[in-house]
């Protein structure tokens, strides 16, 4: 295991109602003047916001808003948010809604106090040194972001979708009711398992040896979303089982089950060029390029991989032959995907095999790694989205 700090202040209230508490934790965390950001009219349809802005009030905390957060976040409705903040006074940003809207609000907080563009951020040409706090309502269960330091924000002249991190950015608290997931679609649903998936397999996949602890909790995780996605897709107010998928979102990403090994991460960005290119769903696009990835990089490692099909997927382990058991468990992963919904291929997708140089040339634009597990390049990533392209079961 290699040596690691592990920082996760975030204070989570987790059940049912607790919507109804988010004035008081943003008094406790500091906050006077709210910038209340969300998405699309379903927060509003709900009542949610409704319900939000009560405990404000009675809070006696101030705010102003700026819906319209699209998934895959644009850069231009940051903008518009850091000049909103500065002109109300914000001191505190409130997320309602599910990685997006936090991914975006994320951003806005670095932008207010920055005197440079925000994109310095994202582009690799800064550093954040101050950010407004920032708390969340979580809606969805998939980015993990309401108690992660990160943010994917797409520069919407270029098409760029590039990442930024930083412990300044992990929210002060984190307000989750399962509850408020049960009105989700079964794809919005299962693009959310997905990307929970995703997050612990980029951690899961290591050339860093000794980490059975972590080993054992990525596992877990897994039999978890394995076990619960079908379960609430079936039973959409199933609300035990989308308790356990939103806590396992949070487990996946605030990275207690990635410390003290290498990780990888090609796969997200590899997929971020699908969703910035074509406005897919990340969940979606995961769950066509990380099958493929596994394919392409198995014989790195043929025994981790192998390891995976016996203790996640419940593969009988092929000592003659590891590398089948390895390739079985790829081909379950992918078998679990389309039965919940998810694409397994470019044209389920709705991509284009012909884009491939262009995803490959917008992969390379100043990205200043290419994995931990297994370095790639350009030719290598082509070769995974044709992979991707043709991939069936």
């Amino acid at each position: 295991m290699n040596n690691f700090q592990f920082y996760s202040p975030t204070e989570f209230v987790f059940g049912r109602d607790t919507e109804c508490e988010a004035g008081n934790y943003v008094k406790k965390h500091g906050g006077s003047k709210v910038l209340l950001h969300y998405g699309g009219g379903s927060a509003v349809r709900s009542g949610l916001l409704g319900r939000i802005k009560a405990s404000l009030t009675e809070a006696g905390i101030g705010f102003t808003e700026l819906g319209g957060v699209r998934p895959n976040p644009r850069d231009t409705l940051v903008y518009d948010g850091i000049r909103l903040a500065r002109s109300e006074g914000v001191d505190f940003i409130l997320a309602v809604g599910g990685g997006s809207t936090i991914d975006s609000s994320k951003a806005i907080a670095m932008g207010v106090p920055y005197d440079g563009d925000f994109w310095d951020f994202y582009c690799g040409k800064a550093a954040p040194s101050a950010a407004l706090p920032v708390g969340t309502v979580l809606t969805i269960a998939a980015a993990g972001s309401e108690g992660s330091g990160d943010s994917v924000i797409t520069k919407e002249s270029d098409g760029l979708k590039r990442g930024a991190g930083s412990d300044l950015i992990r929210p002060r608290f984190s307000v989750m009711n399962p509850a408020l997931t049960c009105t989700l679609p079964p794809y919005q649903t299962a693009c959310g398992a997905t990307d929970i998936m995703a997050h612990v397999f980029e951690r899961y996949f290591t050339n860093t040896t000794e980490v059975g602890i972590t080993d054992r909790l990525c596992e877990a995780v897994l039999k978890t979303m394995i076990a619960e996605t079908p379960r609430v897709i079936a039973q959409p107010d199933n609300y035990d089982a989308r308790a356990n998928i939103m806590w396992a979102g949070t487990v996946a990403h605030t990275n207690i089950v990635g410390v003290g090994r290498e990780q990888d991460w090609n796969s997200h960005g590899i997929e971020h060029e699908l969703s910035a290119l074509y406005d897919c769903a990340h969940g979606a696009g995961l769950a066509v390029i990380m099958p493929a990835w596994m394919e392409f990089v198995c014989g790195h490692d043929v025994m981790r991989f192998a390891q995976a099909a016996v203790r996640v997927w419940g593969c009988e382990m092929n000592f003659a032959n590891p590398e089948a058991t390895a390739r079985e468990g790829i081909f379950r992963f992918r078998q679990f995907l389309h039965g919940i919904g998810m694409p397994v291929n470019f044209a389920e997708l709705g991509a284009d095999e012909a884009d491939i140089p262009k995803l490959v040339e917008k992969f390379g634009i100043g990205r200043r790694r290419t994995g931990g597990f297994v370095k790639l390049s350009a030719d290598d990533v082509a070769e995974i989205y044709r992979i991707a392209a043709h991939a069936a079961l």
